[in-house]
């Protein structure tokens, strides 16, 4: 049973400048690596401490990646240095998963390249960052593609706007699937695609995907729509690594992991995944530490 946390070394997703209004401290990308290597270790730690085996780890622009040491920002890791904590990882016990997130949305990382997408240059771009992640890590089970958000209403206040719909939004993900696929891992995707396109996502969706649809509230039941699609992935087939988390309240992780179990058959229940959404700052320890024990409260008893 997967026991995923999500940790960023990367944070720069979000807003490609600074937004006095937006209300959300942390959201622009900052041309520095924003990381306290003693607050990553002790997640770490207390992750193999509560028996969390899985750090899903959003990579973004916190690596000199050899193919394109462009798109790093100062004090980047590594591949050397991104090689070495993977095996400190795992030699705790926890399984490191690479993220890189595709979506327009959350894609400011790939720094010139986010003003490139769907071109011949943007597809080259993500291939070659895929395949080289996917060496970095020894060929992993999955590479998680992000790919969340990507609506107006998401980016209602950035400067550069980029929405892909209909046809292009699936045949970049075909690309980036295939990328995936081509190095020999699982691909793995939020789903929050399905939100707004139930049959279509249904329809076009490969089974192969591994899904993690996420919902962060109290409430659940038919009629709320984010944590109903947890039920309709399951009609239709779909593995699935349900994703809480602390950004709204505590109790979440534990009502999902209550929710899911009933209603996701076992062999399609892979695991379960928390977030923070908070980057590796001193300044934001508690938040982390609290969705690790909250995570390790409701995963206890899962084998």
């Amino acid at each position: 049973m997967i026991k995923a946390c999500l940790l960023h070394l990367s944070y720069n997703m979000w807003a490609d400048c600074e937004v006095a209004d937006s209300g959300v401290e942390h959201v622009s990308a900052r041309p520095d690596l924003r990381l306290d290597q003693t607050l990553w270790d002790d997640i770490a730690a207390r992750m193999a401490a509560l028996g969390l085996n899985m750090a899903v780890i959003d990579l973004g622009d916190g690596v000199r990646y050899r193919s394109h040491p462009e798109i790093a920002v100062r004090g980047a890791w590594s591949p050397e240095r991104l090689r070495e904590e993977l095996a400190r990882i795992r030699a705790l016990g926890i399984e490191p998963i690479p993220k890189l997130n595709f979506s327009t949305c959350h894609d400011v990382w790939l720094g010139p390249y986010s003003r490139c997408v769907s071109t011949p240059t943007y597809y080259d771009v993500c291939r070659d960052l895929i395949s080289e992640v996917a060496e970095l890590f020894d060929q992993p089970r999955f590479f998680h593609l992000g790919m969340d958000e990507e609506t107006a209403e998401h980016q209602r206040r950035y400067e550069y706007v980029v929405i892909r719909q209909g046809e292009l939004w699936w045949h970049d993900l075909g690309v980036l699937i295939e990328a995936v696929e081509r190095a020999g891992v699982r691909p793995w995707v939020w789903s929050d695609y399905v939100w707004q396109h139930p049959e279509e996502f249904m329809a076009r969706m490969p089974r192969s995907v591994l899904q993690s649809n996420w919902y962060y509230g109290t409430e659940f039941g038919a009629d709320v729509h984010y944590a109903q699609a947890y039920v309709d992935l399951e009609a239709h087939g779909y593995d699935q690594v349900p994703t809480g988390s602390n950004w709204s309240t505590p109790e979440n992780m534990a009502r999902t992991v209550a929710f899911c179990r009933e209603h996701i058959a076992p062999e399609r229940l892979l695991g379960f995944m928390q977030t923070s959404w908070k980057p590796t700052l001193e300044v934001c320890r508690a938040r982390h530490m609290e969705a690790l024990e909250l995570a390790g409260a409701a995963l206890a008893d899962l084998a």
